[in-house]
């Protein structure tokens, strides 16, 4: 279990965006990959320059929706720490990615929980709801039968700084994960207010 619970600003799209996370102190930073449906898809040439401008201890993560393992490997080749996948992991990734993969699960497959548990290569993983980035939360209830392990347990879906401190007192996940509630008004882009304010309700429901 971490110190504090970790907090997780994913769909940065922006390379000033990384001055926000520095400054609010966020442990990780979110880019979504080679994925054209999501508004928040960027290249890597993207992703790299907004990795540039990350402090060193923020972790960088790769969120990516049933990948090849070509594209994997393009995420290791520009720097990335972790890899969080959505839908299905080949077998072939499994055996020769080489970074930490968390397994992104939408409360409507869970089924597919028990599979991806006894798998070592997944350290990992983040809970959202039944539509994935919609920004909508899920019954948390659901997760009280999650058997809780060693590997990182994430919450998403629907969270901000008005319903994260309840989120982290009913669940104990080890960190959470933000995306749209941390925009601007009609803007794609992220607000650095809003930010801080995240991170610190996640840290003051401690």
């Amino acid at each position: 279990m971490a110190e504090h619970t970790l907090v997780k600003i994913c769909g940065l799209t922006k390379t000033f965006e990384a001055g926000y996370l520095n400054e609010a102190k966020a442990d990780y930073a979110g880019m979504v990959l080679f994925f054209p449906k999501s508004k928040r898809n960027i290249s890597i040439e993207q992703a790299k320059e907004i990795m540039s401008g990350l402090d060193a201890s923020i972790k960088k993560v790769a969120v990516v929706v049933k990948p090849s393992l070509e594209q994997v490997q393009q995420i290791e080749a520009a720097g990335f720490d972790l890899v969080q996948i959505h839908g299905m992991i080949c077998e072939e990734i499994l055996q020769k990615t080489k970074i930490p993969i968390w397994k992104a699960f939408n409360v409507s497959d869970m089924e597919a929980f028990e599979r991806y548990q006894k798998e070592d290569r997944i350290t990992g993983y983040v809970f959202d709801a039944a539509k994935p980035g919609s920004g909508e939360t899920f019954d948390w209830r659901l997760m009280d039968q999650i058997p809780r392990d060693e590997k990182t347990l994430m919450l998403a879906g629907g969270l901000n700084a008005d319903n994260v401190g309840e989120a982290i007192a009913y669940l104990k996940p080890d960190g959470v994960d933000v995306s749209s509630s941390v925009e601007m008004e009609g803007k794609q882009e992220k607000d650095p207010e809003k930010i801080k304010a995240f991170v610190k309700m996640s840290h003051c429901s401690e």
